[in-house]
């Protein structure tokens, strides 16, 4: 499945165009925007979580927290069985719903990236299970985590999370959910460091630190539900110019911003009791 479908407010990556051969949506931010997310949230682990997440990684030489972080859109080549398992929890569809998260409607059976990131969440604090499964969830939570904070990816599900909304951006066809995952940073041309450095320079997300903000993966998919239905993110005319980039660009790098500080709260509360 393509990317990730809808954000929230401020956040975004880089990544691939999404297909449109999935079922329901696409994937999320782009591999930098993934890697950028889990940056920004290695900067702000507690020491006894980045010790647990060093032990998990060592077992494959040279991961980090960032290098794992497109690992869940890339197992459709890697690992089919657990691609298609894990297909649909990249997204939620509740925009036609006011942006208010049902599980019954919106995550039957937990398939839904609210019900994934819960479901894996409570593999990787589990320290009675194997290092490899521990070491699997954590790579989905990292990624998980990221998709929640794209708006498209907590959208409408009539048009895919922006998959079908076709437009005009920089003078080629392409979709809404393209343009979010990763097209609105291509004119940036900034390396990982270069952009962590633009994210660690935003002011600090408010209520980041709220405990219900922190705690609860619902609120952080209506936050960006709320997000992927404001006026004007959908653009007029099916057509991008650079006054839709300048009011959409900021909020998409502080839904990446937040995403990381989200993160690393989540790793902290799992991983810092041994």
């Amino acid at each position: 499945m393509n990317k990730l479908h809808r954000l929230l407010m401020p956040a975004l990556g880089i990544a691939i165009a999404v297909s449109a051969t999935l079922p329901g949506q696409a994937l999320a931010w782009g591999a930098q925007g993934h890697r950028l997310v889990a940056r920004v949230a290695e900067t702000r682990l507690d020491p006894q979580a980045k010790a647990e997440i060093d032990r998990l990684l060592a077992s494959e030489p040279g991961a980090s927290l960032s290098s794992i972080a497109p690992w869940a859109d890339q197992l459709r080549a890697n690992d089919p069985d657990l691609g298609k398992k894990s297909a649909g929890w990249h997204y939620v569809n509740m925009a036609e719903d006011g942006c208010n998260f049902s599980p019954t409607k919106h995550c039957r059976n937990g398939n839904c990236v609210v019900g994934a990131l819960q479901q894996q969440s409570e593999i990787l604090a589990n320290r009675q299970l194997g290092d490899a499964e521990r070491l699997q969830a954590l790579k989905f939570v990292v990624h998980l985590v990221g998709d929640l904070h794209q708006p498209l990816h907590a959208g409408y599900g009539h048009d895919r999370g922006g998959n079908n909304y076709q437009l005009q951006f920089n003078g080629r066809g392409t979709n809404l959910h393209s343009v979010w995952d990763s097209g609105m940073f291509y004119p940036l041309q900034l390396n990982d460091d270069q952009f962590l450095q633009r994210l660690q320079a935003l002011p600090a997300p408010s209520g980041v630190h709220a405990p219900d903000l922190q705690r609860d993966p619902a609120l952080w998919a209506e936050q960006t539900c709320r997000i992927a239905t404001r006026k004007g993110l959908y653009p007029d005319g099916h057509k991008i110019d650079e006054r839709y980039t300048a009011v959409w660009e900021p909020v998409a790098e502080a839904q990446l911003r937040l995403g990381g500080e989200q993160l690393a709260a989540l790793l902290n509360r799992l991983l810092d009791t041994p």
